[in-house]
């Protein structure tokens, strides 16, 4: 395994990252007990989860579902595991039906962290991250409560989730004026196909120093040699088999591609994303241990210059960065 600075931060994690948002949904908790000890072997010390994961959010629901932090805080319960990672989890998504249980205000933030350490039966979380940007709460407010946090030893860094480019350096500016580190790193959705965050939130990180942390590298799959899968008799459901109709000629020369460089599609689309120097760690969410297994290999793969290139003819990105890209 291989490891890199979380951002500008002086803590080294693993380049791939464990998700768990599966846990307690599509994973039970014997399975999710099974990867984790899978990944702990591997070199995996990155557990990525959140406050909301787990389960669909219900309109008739009283409090969050909370599995997926309470699946990892009953392994980490069985001792000697929680200095061995390093993990995190997020706030802002709704908890339970009450005006205040969603969002980034100072009051949710509080009792948003206090509920998840219950969860993990642990005293601290490593990174905490806001899953959203809140614009309707100052800054001022945000960075006061996690200051808070942090000075009573709770949480050690902040992350954030889902930012635009503007909203990093907004963030990162007032957390400046008040002598704060501020973010260290900015979960994204960025694969292959989803290239967006290159216009704008890829050259704030680069300048502010904050790692990028991928979600749904695999882009639910599609790059997972999907194809080759539904040929063998595997069953796509409704939506990915219209998202394969819809890049069925793109899908078709990747495959190809993956198969004259004899690597599988996964690999091949995790270690296009482990070339950016930005990144710092891609998240992996394998539902089964097997599934693990294999992600490693991607850190072997060295991508040549002609690679990259016939990648971005057949995924081209947005052109460039901002404004570049789009202006003279």
């Amino acid at each position: 395994m291989d490891y890199e600075h979380l951002g500008r931060s002086g803590l080294r994690v693993s380049r791939l990252a464990l998700g768990t948002m599966n846990f307690g949904d599509a994973t039970d908790e014997p399975t999710a007990f099974q990867i984790m000890d899978a990944a702990v072997e591997a070199g995996i010390n990155f557990f990525d989860t959140a406050d909301v994961y787990g389960g669909p959010q219900r309109p008739d629901m009283d409090q969050g579902y909370g599995l997926s932090e309470e699946i990892i805080g009953r392994w980490l319960s069985q001792g000697g595991r929680r200095d061995r990672i390093v993990l995190a989890t997020k706030v802002y998504q709704p908890m339970g039906l009450g005006r205040n249980d969603k969002y980034l205000s100072a009051y949710h933030i509080r009792r948003a962290c206090e509920a998840s350490l219950r969860r993990l039966q642990t005293d601290h979380i490593d990174l905490y991250q806001m899953h959203h940007v809140d614009r309707a709460t100052p800054w001022e407010e945000i960075w006061q409560a996690m200051d808070q946090l942090m000075r009573e030893g709770k949480v050690t860094y902040i992350g954030s989730s889902n930012f635009a480019g503007w909203d990093i350096a907004t963030a990162q500016n007032a957390a400046t004026s008040r002598n704060l580190l501020g973010l260290v790193s900015e979960q994204s959705l960025y694969n292959l196909i989803a290239r967006t965050i290159e216009l704008e939130v890829i050259p704030a990180l680069r300048y502010y120093g904050i790692g990028l942390i991928p979600w749904s590298p695999l882009a639910g799959g599609l790059l997972g040699g999907v194809l080759r899968k539904v040929s063998e008799g595997r069953r796509a459901g409704d939506q990915i088999q219209r998202q394969i109709e819809q890049h069925r000629p793109q899908l078709e020369r990747y495959e190809a591609l993956c198969s004259d460089l004899g690597e599988q599609p996964a690999d091949v689309a995790l270690a296009w994303l482990l070339h950016n120097p930005v990144l710092t760690a891609a998240i992996i969410g394998p539902r089964t241990a097997e599934q693990l297994k294999d992600s490693p290999r991607a850190l072997e793969i060295a991508l040549s210059q002609e690679t990259l290139r016939e990648l971005d003819d057949i995924w081209p990105g947005p052109g460039g960065e901002a404004p570049q890209a789009y202006a003279w």
